[in-house]
């Protein structure tokens, strides 16, 4: 079965930024399983893998638009330090759960801290990278009726991308 929309799709991948850190593994864990053609994946993964079938394992390199988007100035924003009550120690890199505009739930990360103010990030870890992804295909399915009239696949547990 070759892939196409309303497949069920495993893969097992690995993913490295362009320097060759490995940012992310499904290695030592179950394949990640999607719903193709609905949006569970990133578009340029989604994109390469069309056609493809089990056992075939490929490269695939995904341009920032085509994953999780560039990089947005707006997004990154001075705080006053107060706005952190009860936290004792701001480090950078720390992650906060902040109320996005809209009034859903984002995670910004700490980029600098001085005495007055911390300036946070609200792009996606990923935004404005160039990812490398190594994939092999573990399964190819028709999905099942619930699971096309729910857009995407159930029983699968792990995170998604």
């Amino acid at each position: 079965m070759i892939i196409a929309n309303d497949c069920v799709v495993s893969f097992h991948y690995t993913l490295t930024d362009d320097s060759g850190t490995e940012i992310d593994t499904s290695k030592g864990q179950d394949p990640l399983a999607y719903l193709h053609g609905h949006g569970g994946i990133i578009p340029g993964l989604e994109r390469e893998l069309t056609g493809k079938t089990i056992g075939d394992a490929m490269k695939v390199v995904v341009q920032p638009e085509d994953g999780y988007g560039e990089l947005n100035p707006e997004l990154i924003q001075a705080v006053p330090r107060a706005a952190f009550q009860g936290v004792d120690q701001i480090e950078v890199g720390m992650q906060f759960q902040a109320q996005g505009a809209g009034g859903q739930m984002q995670t910004v990360v700490v980029r600098e801290v001085d005495d007055e103010n911390v300036t946070v990030d609200a792009n996606h870890p990923l935004a404005g990278q160039v990812l490398n992804f190594d994939v092999s295909i573990e399964e190819v399915r028709a999905a099942s009726e619930e699971e096309l009239s729910h857009g995407h696949v159930h029983g699968a547990g792990g995170h998604h991308h």
